[in-house]
């Protein structure tokens, strides 16, 4: 619906007589959540006078204004410290944040944080004025969805199996072959009615088809799945109307921007829905309160009026809902990320409901909205969803996947799935009359829920069959779902899906028709907004980067100085070229980073685009037009720097048209990478996609080799590579100046001059008006590529991951079983696999299993504390205090023998005391003693025995479940261990970080019943009530406030915290004759099990990564051809200097750019793997150095393989002499470059704390390789005072080991410039100081860098952890 309302259009409306009452033509289509939020407490609606004059008198001057300036102007009441209440005139377009603070507040005293009767009063305001609420019913008939998978052995994403399947789907497009993939139902004819006002939960086992319901009713399912049937809202298809504005579907996946808070991102969210028709239905509502003569209270009035204004940056709806979903406490904190600390895993799930309730749609569909969160605070917001379902006539259903009982209980209606089927739909509270008249019955204190999902499986179906006269047998889904047609529930709703749904009752708001929420000027404003929010959370990118150029222009002039560079003729004219080209590609590169940036951005925007929050456009747009000013600082500090230091021509006007071509470049470069990021959506696909569009655009660009030295037919690509443009722009304006005017005396070369034969030689143009063509080629590059990025955002779908079903269906699956079965006797009896694969022991051991005896040990903690640096943003807020206190004086003990549950709600500190007790903290600071069987914790011996699994899932993505646990195994268990139970325990703590109880729970957890009961004020438990909801929910915040009481306190002064101190100091004090932990060795295994450990479970990880290897050779293969294509039979013709330089380029780009690519394209490999990695060795699984030995070990065999490829292709086609040794030589060199290449970017990631910073330090120092490589600017023209860095550049040692073992033994002549005819030997030797003698040393030298880059990879991954816990 329109965000805002016009005068017209209100004056129009209010000349509608009962537009509310009767359907219209815009009607009300946002009542959900906000009709929750209008007319929040104290709706009167009073007849009589005003008590107040002032008020009175303010309020008759409101009513005269016009409808559209009454909408925004009211009343605001305010209680003075004084006790004086004043009453302000306000207008609700420009509301302060305190004012809205106000408000808000005033809503929830009144109504004592009661959402229930804030809701009552709503309808009760809109009932009496004859509004009718929309409602919305979906039908969904004969629904069936599939898709086509691999199945058995093909089912695994392997580098065989993704080739094979690239190529049998190109047969198979062409229709040569037909497809190995089988259809595999997901949903199978399922029917049902979900109706308005009724809470709906959808239950059923992981993989019965929850999520693909739900999508497929909010229309979203992917366009790989077939869909059938029919799906209607309201007795309208899904194409009649907009489902995604209509309906809210809520992922069980958490996205959103980690350097937001909480509060920008919901406030983010309602901006772009906009209010609906809010402000349409206020203008109703006031016209007819004026007509019946009811007065509305100011409060209520104002707090209408506030959220019916569209366009706000911030909206009082967000405060709402951050008070219903409990994140009010967290509003102001940063959303956090994998490797940014911010809200916990609970509250970011509510952070995702948040996001979509603030908005205006009458149907929600909720998938698994629960994870992470407490039974209590489930339990508190599906109370709240279940009064705005019957209050406000909304249609929700909500996915758990274990309810608790309580939480069971709330919703209305239950739609129970198995194997992707409806086995049971209708009223909760007869689903078990259902299964009772099949003969299943659900034994006492079981919850519901979880039988429900049980009596289908046949694992766990027959301990429920109740039949005792008849025997038990399997009763299948197809079974179940026959008894149920027949049952009577079932006819009535198959009775009522035949008879088809009155279309004349639908209200017109009910269904969505426009496509977003808001303009597209205020979605634009909102889009920008944001964008400049996150670029200043990210401001460090901007600051290393313009800091990176900065300093790349100190060293530029440094190595070009004015001093050193002579103009005036053509021997000069070569360093001239070397520092504009350097200049242009440090321009362009300095934008790469955008590449990084924008795929880390794509997640969030795909959801939201999916959601229509904003149009592709408006997210593309804000970023192109803030980088803008970037670019025009970045060039601007490059080009003063650079220009008069290093000595170009000194005419103002032609420093300021070099300003203007950078400018260009820079920007042209900035939507190609935003464009390659969007075309690649991944970071491996986009890196290479990255590098192999700029070799192209680098190669053809002019200056590696000339243009007129192209292949005839190639010489179009030269006009279509942008870089062209900007190549031929700087040095237009450099050698079109009248210092390069000397006559050029040899009638050899073309130019008459020594700047146009500079220009001429390398196939420039040679005229000045082709400066402003490249020019205005550059912002059209610039224009174009922004085009295409807004093309790809808009129509391209994120990659999902390859569709596969399981591998036990084909008989090839059984060798992957007996592989792992060799590797599992390997792990057990410490052998190797190849040692298991020869004993006859191998089945028996399976059989036998393990025996796994341990020594008891306890563990007790006393007076723990844990403090962090106070967040920016509580500073920002007036808090004076340094540190913030997350865990307050937390004792405890916990014995061998007990089950301690550690509990406590969302936020109470449960996952910061697991961190601290199992040493798993990287910041922050910890006081208190924590004792392990009576000694001081020493980590290293206390990460061997014991085993935290964390909140979040941190695997490797490539290797199977069953081979992670082998390879934990592996590396873990020393010999056996033994298990015990005897006992359970509680750990309850509130919110704070304090502790309320910690004790035992008894038979049925009555000793804890008994301890809270005994509470002076605490409500008795009820009968069959689950006593952990009960107890979260009588510990919690608002009951503490109610009875005023400090449940910590209460606890800290117990006799039950007495014996619990005695037990922590005798638990602190060691046994006698006992003994503290001691291994003799730290790990568990000795290097070489590591070693082969890390490396089996590295090759797994590598072989099933297609995505990365696969297009990497396929990327190696492609460059190959252009490379030997571009320089074909190059090495065969030197007769002139421009030759050798051909060579040269060609030598230069063939490492720079497939070696850059390695670099660039491991890093977010390793970047994943260095999260597991902080885990497991966290875990003291292994040692830093057998872990980067084998992920090493991995790589070089795939860059061997890899380089295998490109040196046969590049060999054979540059046409390099067939020599043994030479080949040999030429594969040598282009090996170790790759590999110090691949351990480069390795390195770097294990030295920088995310992937973009390792992105920009990576383009930083491979400017300074390219700079110093020998070929922008040979070793014997640098200046003395760098030339030693010559030798620092491992580029410069691979160029001159390629150069001089191919070519430097020749002694044909080779025609230079001023200086007549060389022997290619001593040209090699006098103007670029290859010598052909150095070659032994070249080679160890490349040995050297490849180890150099490995040891620090190793130290980095050791020393240092930039996870912030």
């Amino acid at each position: 619906m329109a965000a805002a309302v016009t005068r017209d259009e209100l004056a129009r409306s209010m000349s509608r007589k009962a537009s509310f009452s009767s359907p219209s033509k815009r009607g009300w289509a946002s009542a959900s959540i906000h009709e929750a939020i209008m007319t929040s407490r104290d709706d009167v609606f009073q007849s009589s006078g005003r008590q107040d004059d002032e008020e009175e008198l303010r309020w008759a001057a409101i009513e005269r204004l016009p409808t559209y300036d009454r909408m925004r102007k009211g009343i605001l009441k305010q209680v003075l410290d004084n006790g004086r209440v004043v009453h302000e005139e306000v207008d609700f377009a420009h509301l302060s944040m305190q004012d809205k603070k106000h408000i808000m507040d005033n809503m929830m005293k009144a109504f004592e944080d009661d959402s229930e009767r804030l809701l009552l009063r709503l309808r009760e305001r809109i009932d009496r004025v004859g509004i009718n609420l929309p409602q919305c019913e979906i039908r969904f008939e004969h629904l069936s969805v599939e898709g086509d998978a691999f199945v058995g052995s093909r089912a695994l994403p392997t580098l065989y199996n993704s080739t094979i399947n690239v190529l049998e789907g190109i047969l198979c497009f062409l229709r040569l072959f037909p497809s190995k993939k089988k259809a595999v139902k997901i949903l199978h004819d399922v029917s049902g009615i979900v109706k308005p006002s009724r809470m709906t939960l959808l239950l059923g086992p992981p993989s019965s088809g929850k999520t693909t319901l739900l999508k497929a009713l909010a229309g979203k399912l992917g366009e790989d799945l077939r869909e059938g049937g029919k799906i209607t809202y309201c007795g309208h298809d899904l194409k009649e109307f907009i489902p995604q504005r209509t309906c809210a579907y809520i992922s069980q996946h958490d996205l959103h921007h980690g350097e937001m808070t909480v509060r920008e991102t919901l406030d983010f969210s309602g901006r772009c829905f906009g209010v609906g028709a809010r402000d349409e239905m206020l203008a109703e509502l006031s016209r007819r309160e004026k007509q019946s003569g009811i007065k509305p209270d100011p409060q209520i009035d104002s707090f209408m009026k506030a959220i019916a204004v569209a366009g706000q940056k911030s909206s009082l709806v967000t405060d709402y809902v951050l008070k219903v979903l409990g994140v009010d406490i967290c509003a102001d904190t940063m959303v956090g990320d994998e490797m940014r600390r911010g809200i916990s895993g609970g509250q970011k799930k509510r952070v995702t409901t948040g996001e979509m309730l603030v908005g205006p749609a009458k149907v929600f569909l909720m998938d698994e909205i629960s994870t992470g969160l407490d039974s209590s605070t489930t339990f508190q917001i599906v109370k709240y969803m279940r009064q705005m379902v019957h209050i406000m006539d909304i249609t929700m259903i909500v996915s758990l996947l274990q309810p608790a009982p309580e939480t069971f209980d709330l919703f209305d209606d239950l739609i129970l799935l198995s194997e992707g089927q409806i086995v049971y739909q209708g009223p909760r509270d007869q689903v078990l009359d259902f299964f009772e008249s099949v003969g299943f019955k659900c034994p006492e204190r079981k919850g519901v829920a979880d039988f429900l999902q049980e009596v289908t499986s046949k694992k766990d179906q027959e301990q429920y069959w109740s039949k005792k006269t008849e025997p038990y047998r399997y009763i299948s889904v197809p079974e179940f779902i026959h008894r149920f047609e027949s049952f009577y529930i079932g006819q009535k709703i198959f009775g009522e899906l035949g008879i088809p749904y009155d279309k004349s009752n639908v209200h017109p708001a009910a269904l969505v028709r426009e496509k977003y929420g808001i303009s597209n000027k205020n979605l634009f404003e909102a889009c920008l907004s944001r964008e400049w929010l996150l670029m200043k959370r990210n401001s460090f990118v901007y600051i290393f980067k313009t800091t990176q150029i900065t300093i790349m222009a100190l060293f530029t002039f440094t190595v070009f100085f004015r001093t050193k560079m002579k103009p005036g003729h053509i021997d000069d004219g070569g360093k001239f070229y070397g520092a504009l080209f350097f200049s242009l590609i440090n321009v362009m590169f300095n934008g790469m980073a955008e590449l990084a940036m924008t795929i880390f951005r794509l997640p969030v925007f795909f959801k939201q685009r999916d959601a229509l929050f904003y149009p592709a456009w408006a997210f593309a747009l804000p970023i192109w037009l803030l980088r803008i000013p970037i670019s025009i600082m970045e060039s601007g500090i490059w080009v003063i720097l650079t220009y008069y230091t290093v000595g170009f021509a000194p005419a103002a006007s032609r420093f300021f048209r070099q300003y203007l071509a950078f400018v260009g470049v820079h920007q042209m470069a900035l939507g190609l990478f935003r464009f390659i990021a969007a075309l690649g959506r991944t970071q491996v696909v986009a890196n290479t996609l990255g590098t192999f569009t700029l070799l192209l655009v680098f190669v053809l660009g002019g200056f590696i080799i000339a243009k007129d030295d192209l292949q005839p037919w190639m010489k179009w690509a030269y006009y279509l590579s942008p870089m062209s443009y900007g190549q031929n722009a700087i040095v237009l304006v450099e050698f079109l100046d009248p210092r390069w005017s000397t006559p050029n005396d040899d009638g050899r070369f073309a130019g008459s001059t020594a700047g146009l034969e500079l220009l001429a030689a390398r196939g420039m143009f040679t005229e000045e008006h082709w400066y402003w063509i490249c020019v205005i080629a550059l912002f059209g590059f610039s224009l174009f590529f922004n085009i295409c990025f807004v093309a790809a955002l808009t129509f391209l779908k994120p990659l999902g991951e390859s569709k596969s079903a399981s591998s036990n269906q084909e008989d090839g699956s059984k060798k992957n079983k007996l592989a792992c079965s060799k590797w599992k006797v390997a792990i057990e009896g410490r052998t190797t696999p190849e040692q298991a694969n020869a004993s006859d022991a191998a089945t028996a051991t399976e059989r036998r299993g393990m025996v796994l005896p341990f020594k008891p040990l306890s563990l007790s903690f006393d007076h723990v504390n844990y403090y962090v640096d106070m967040p920016a943003e509580m500073k920002s807020q007036g808090v004076e205090e340094t540190r913030l206190r997350l865990l307050q004086d937390v004792s405890g003990a916990f014995r061998p023998g007990v089950l301690t549950a550690l509990m406590g709600v969302s936020g109470a500190g449960k996952t910061t005391l697991m961190d601290v007790l199992a040493g798993r903290k990287t910041g922050g600071y910890i006081e208190g003693d924590i004792s392990i069987s009576g000694y001081p914790k020493n980590q290293e011996t206390f990460a061997r025995v014991s085993g935290y699994c964390e909140q979040n899932d941190i695997h490797s993505p490539h290797v199977t479940i069953y081979e992670s646990l082998l390879y934990s195994a592996w590396l873990r268990l020393p010999a056996d261990v033994n298990k015990a139970t005897r006992q359970a325990n509680l750990f309850l703590m509130k919110r704070g970080g304090q502790v309320i109880y910690a004790g035992p729970l008894g038979q049925n957890s009555q000793q804890l019943i008994e301890y809270f009961e005994a509470i002076e004020g605490v409500s008795k438990i009820k009968y069959g009530y689950n006593p952990a909801t009960w107890m979260l929910e009588v510990s919690s915040a608002a009951v503490e406030s109610q009875l005023d009481l400090d449940f910590a306190e209460i606890y800290s002064n117990s006799d039950l915290n007495r014996r619990n101190g005695e037990l922590i100091r005798k638990l602190s004090t060691p046994a006698q004759e006992s003994q503290d932990l001691y291994f003799p060795t730290k790990y568990s295994q000795p290097f070489l099990t590591q070693f082969i450990a890390c490396l089996w479970k590295q090759h797994w990880s590598y072989w099933r990564n297609p995505q990365y290897n696969v297009i990497r050779f396929f990327m190696t293969t492609i460059i190959g051809l252009i490379f030997g294509i571009i320089f074909w039979n190059k090495g065969n013709k030197i007769h002139k200097q421009q030759d050798l330089s051909n060579l040269l380029g060609a030598m230069y780009a063939a490492v720079l750019f497939l070696g850059g690519t390695n670099t660039s394209a491991v890093q977010s490999v390793v970047a994943i793997e260095r999260t597991v990695f902080y885990r497991e060795k966290a875990a003291g699984m292994f040692s830093a150095l057998p872990y980067a030995f084998a992920q090493v070990t991995v790589e070089t065999i795939y860059v061997g393989i890899q380089t295998f490829i490109y040196s046969l292709l590049l060999y054979s086609m540059i046409g390099f002499e067939w020599d043994a040794t030479k080949f040999m030589w030429f594969y040598y060199y282009v090996f170790m470059c790759f590999v110090y290449f691949t351990l480069y970017g390795m390195m770097l990631v294990a030295l920088t704390p995310s992937y973009q910073i390792a992105a920009i330090v990576m383009s930083f120092f491979l400017s300074f390789w390219n700079l110093f490589s020998g070929f922008l600017i040979p070793r014997m023209q640098i200046p003395i005072w760098w030339r030693w860095y010559y030798w620092g550049s491992p580029v410069a040692w691979t160029i001159y080991g390629l150069v001089t073992s191919q070519v430097g033994d020749k002694m044909d002549n080779v025609h230079v410039p001023e200086h007549g005819d060389i022997p290619v030997k001593e040209y090699l030797k006098q103007f670029l100081g290859y010598d052909s003698d150095f070659l032994p040393y070249v080679a160890l030298a490349h040995v050297g860098w490849a180890l150099l880059f490995f040891f620090v990879f190793v130290y980095g991954i050791k020393v240092l952890n930039f996870q912030r816990r």
